[in-house]
């Protein structure tokens, strides 16, 4: 008799029983989920925990564990909870339990091997010692960071893990130690350090013999030891070595790497003829290459949330496999696709195949988060094809994380690990219903897995990026949309010319040029998302705002479930989302306040730094420095509305005040960029006429006494002062005592308002000798108080002068401690009002005389970043 309660339709598919295609895999198999969340949680706490924590945890796991597979207690358990067969049993408590005691041994044992051996306490003393390492990645180099007036350094960093330390007094110790080595490279401003970064190391410098070292290599350093900045690094102890020479190398790496080493090296030599942005991309899209990336590019893929694309990630290999075995739908079915059958190759064969691949992937572009996600589920995949098992992805992610934390625990703390795992698991989870609900309303079933991928994965990674970026990016979806069209072809094409490397270079370079197209899109897409004015939200960092994005995405869902029934709703929301990328200015004028109405100077909030604007007429402006941070010029100028800029002013080459540079020629029509005389420090003059060079704008001198207008605006240069006359003394005249000595001051006046002093960076000495210059120096309106209001100032200029308004530039919490409250106190003693941008924010004056306005935006910027 027939079982009447067997139901026709299988749940799941949607197809009868016994369907040609009926994809019967009935619920989602989630088995291996919660033991694989239990080992990453379990080492996520261990790594870095002090180790009798982690052995009292591992303990009571499996004791509890024991207790719970105990036959007697396995049956009675079993007996309560055992609903139809399933639910929760002993059995699955204990399999929590038991990978949550693997993970977190893994973990202990891990962070065990960092406190061996006698390298620790050396780093504790911060020795002097000579090491035997073995390079265990590619160098890759630091980006320079401002601090103040000065910029850091260009280090190249490598891991590598030393096996034997020779200590101060002599003594010899084999060890098996991580370490993380530091190399000083260069100064800031050299080759390398601007706009295009990208040599590809054919120099023959020490700095490009350290960067071309390969994984395996073996070397002897000396160098000072120093602990670890977190407990929960994966390194014992940096090594900063000594010495700007070039790398003693004591042992040549394998021939594995050196085949690797070469391909990269190939594929570097096949791009150098490519456009900036593809040659720059094209490596890192591939093998993980990010060497030639600069620093505007890469902002632009964070600003999008592209970042995946900069460098090799999971996805690569995916399209890789793909084109052996088919697409992921396949791996559901016996039939296959892809150019395995084509080529008649067996299951078995397949899989070899794939796996070799697969490795090679990981050898040549290295072991990156993503790429061993990747790996994982790819070779758990093939080995369930050769089997004959069924291939079920999610499964098979699963397995992957739980291999994957328990042979590198350190991958729990990853967050590149965190959100390549969370892009998959919603391709794979929310993807496929979110692609069948745009179908069910008439979407094309391409674009709605494309829809729905790109969705999901902003849905669930763009909470995690906000607890560390503490930024929203309001343009992600789109841009990944546009760029994914690209993602295929510049891959296929770009491992197509890495694999013509070795044979024929002028064949890769054709391929190269191939790929370069896709790959300029890509960078064109992150480029254009990035400069919209809306393009990013500001957004709380930390655990608190990841979880408040999290709900704030959760509602989003919940009201656009409900808005194709609303359709007018849905256009409404469309036009508001759009206006908020696009913030045209009079819209944000009205909804923000700023900028006011009739502003004719604004200063800008760029942290520790100098950027202020003068108005010029409609959509122009003059520009005194370029503050510290490009993003931060950039956007003070589009929130004004700034299309043009006649004349860009540098006061002097201190860091911050040039290093904005690239963000006030960004997208832009500028005249001029004038300068002071005095060309130090030496990098940054270099970095201001090798930036405007590439902007094709050309770099005067600001003359003495010299005088110009623009529209409204008239200024006069009143500093440095001429020379008194030919002969001896007027070299020496013209040589200050320093880079702020030297800051171009002007008196500006702005017809029908204010008058202006804007004194740059000078000290005491020379506002002594500004004042000498001009005795008849007027009364000002609006004084730019000099060197961000530190407490080196001549009194006899701020009584000389009398300002209504001072204006401080600075940033919160600053650790020069400006402004100075000596002189804040002088100021305001002499009758000004004091508005400062670390607790102001952006000022903007408008008005003169007795309408004379001071507007601030509202909370200033944030400390500065701290040195590397």
């Amino acid at each position: 008799m027939t079982d009447m309660t067997r139901p026709v339709v299988h749940a799941a598919s949607g197809h009868r029983l016994g369907a040609s295609d009926p994809r019967q895999e009935g619920p989602a198999d989630l088995r291996l989920v919660p033991p694989a969340l239990a080992a990453w949680a379990a080492a996520a706490l261990a790594v870095g925990a002090r180790g009798w924590w982690t052995a009292v945890g591992v303990t009571a796991c499996l004791v509890v564990a024991a207790v719970l597979l105990a036959p007697a207690v396995v049956r009675a358990v079993g007996a309560v909870t055992r609903v139809r067969g399933r639910g929760l049993n002993a059995t699955a408590v204990a399999a929590l339990l038991l990978c949550a005691a693997a993970g977190a041994a893994s973990a202990g044992l891990h962070g065990a091997d960092l406190r061996r051996g006698p390298l620790p306490a050396l780093a504790d003393q911060y020795a002097y010692v000579t090491v035997e390492l073995t390079v265990t990645s590619d160098p890759r180099t630091t980006r320079p960071r401002i601090r103040g007036d000065h910029m850091s350094a260009t280090s190249i960093v490598l891991d590598g893990e030393a096996t034997r330390v020779t200590a101060p007094g002599g003594a010899v110790t084999a060890i098996r130690t991580p370490v993380l080595v530091i190399v000083p490279s260069r100064k800031p401003g050299d080759s390398g350090d601007s706009g295009d970064s990208g040599g590809s190391g054919s120099s023959a410098g020490p700095g490009a013999q350290w960067q071309r070292l390969l994984p395996s290599t073996r070397l002897r350093l000396a160098g000072r030891l120093a602990p670890p900045l977190n407990a929960d690094d994966r390194f014992a102890a940096v090594l900063r070595a000594q010495g700007g020479g070039p790398p003693q190398i004591i042992g040549p790496p394998t021939a594995l790497q050196r085949t690797a080493g070469g391909l990269r090296a190939g594929l570097r030599e096949a791009t150098d003829g490519l456009d900036p942005d593809a040659r720059a991309l094209l490596p890192g899209l591939v093998v993980g290459d990010t060497s030639r990336i600069p620093p505007d590019l890469h902002d632009a893929f964070e600003a999008t949330d592209l970042t995946h694309l900069l460098a090799v990630s999971g996805s690569n290999l995916t399209i890789v496999l793909v084109l052996l075995i088919g697409p992921p739908g396949t791996a559901l079915l016996a039939e296959r696709r892809g150019l395995a059958p084509r080529l008649g190759i067996t299951l078995r064969g397949t899989a070899l195949i794939g796996g070799a691949l697969t490795l090679a992937f990981v050898v040549v572009c290295r072991p990156e988060p993503s790429v061993l996600r990747a790996a994982g589920c790819g070779l758990i995949t093939l080995l369930a094809i050769a089997t004959g098992r069924r291939r079920s992805l999610i499964p098979a992610l699963a397995a992957a994380v739980l291999l994957l934390v328990l042979y590198d625990p350190w991958l729990a703390r990853s967050y590149g690990f965190l959100l390549s795992v969370l892009a998959t698991g919603a391709l794979l989870t929310i993807g496929p219903g979110l692609s069948a609900a745009l179908q069910r309303r008439r979407v094309p079933p391409r674009l709605a897995e494309t829809l729905a991928a790109a969705a999901a994965a902003q849905a669930v990674c763009a909470p995690v990026v906000a607890i560390f970026a503490a930024r929203v990016s309001l343009v992600a979806i789109p841009c990944n949309l546009v760029a994914e069209l690209a993602v295929a072809p510049a891959t296929v094409l770009g491992f197509a010319a890495l694999a013509a490397t070795p044979l024929a270079i002028p064949v890769a370079e054709v391929l190269a040029r191939c790929a370069g197209w896709p790959a300029g899109w890509i960078a064109s897409v992150a480029r254009t998302g990035a400069a919209l004015p809306g393009a990013q939200a500001g957004w709380p960092g930390g655990w608190r705002g990841g979880l408040l994005l999290a709900a704030v995405t959760a509602l989003v869902v919940l009201v656009a479930r409900r808005l194709p029934r609303h359709p007018w709703a849905a256009v409404g929301c469309a036009l508001l989302l759009l206006l908020a990328v696009l913030r045209p200015a009079p819209l944000t004028r009205v909804v923000t306040g700023w900028p006011p109405p009739g502003w004719t100077f604004v200063m800008c909030d760029v942290g520790q730094g100098d950027a202020t604007v003068l108005a010029a007429g409609e959509g122009a402006a003059v520009v005194v420095d370029a503050g510290p941070d490009p993003e931060l010029a950039d956007r003070c100028l589009r929130d004004l509305g700034i299309t043009r800029i006649p004349l860009i002013l540098l006061t002097h080459f201190h860091a911050d005040h040039v290093r904005g540079l690239p963000g006030l020629l960004r997208g832009r029509a500028v005249g001029a960029v004038q300068t002071t005389t005095f060309d130090e420090p030496r990098e940054q003059s270099t970095f201001v006429r090798r930036t405007a060079a590439a902007a094709g704008v050309p770099v005067i001198r600001a003359g003495p006494e010299e005088r110009r207008r623009v529209g409204r605006l008239a200024w006069q240069v009143l500093w440095p002062r001429a020379a008194p006359g030919p002969g001896p003394t007027r070299a020496s005249a013209l040589v200050p005592d320093g880079p702020n000595d030297a800051s171009v001051t002007l008196l500006v006046r702005i017809a029908g308002g204010p008058t202006l002093l804007l004194l740059g960076d000078l000290e005491p000495p020379a506002q002594r000798g500004l004042l000498s210059t001009h005795p008849a120096l007027p009364p000002v309106d609006v004084l730019k108080v000099a060197h961000h209001g530190s407490s080196h100032q001549h009194p006899g200029l701020l009584r000389n002068v009398r300002p209504r308004l001072a204006l401080i530039s600075c940033g919160r919490n600053n650790f020069y401690g400006h402004p100075s409250p000596r002189t804040v106190d002088a100021l305001r003693t002499g009758g000004a009002v004091v508005l400062r941008t670390d607790t102001d924010g952006a000022i903007a004056v408008t008005g003169g005389g007795a309408d004379l306005r001071a507007v601030p935006r509202g909370q200033g910027s944030g400390p500065d970043p701290p040195p590397f």
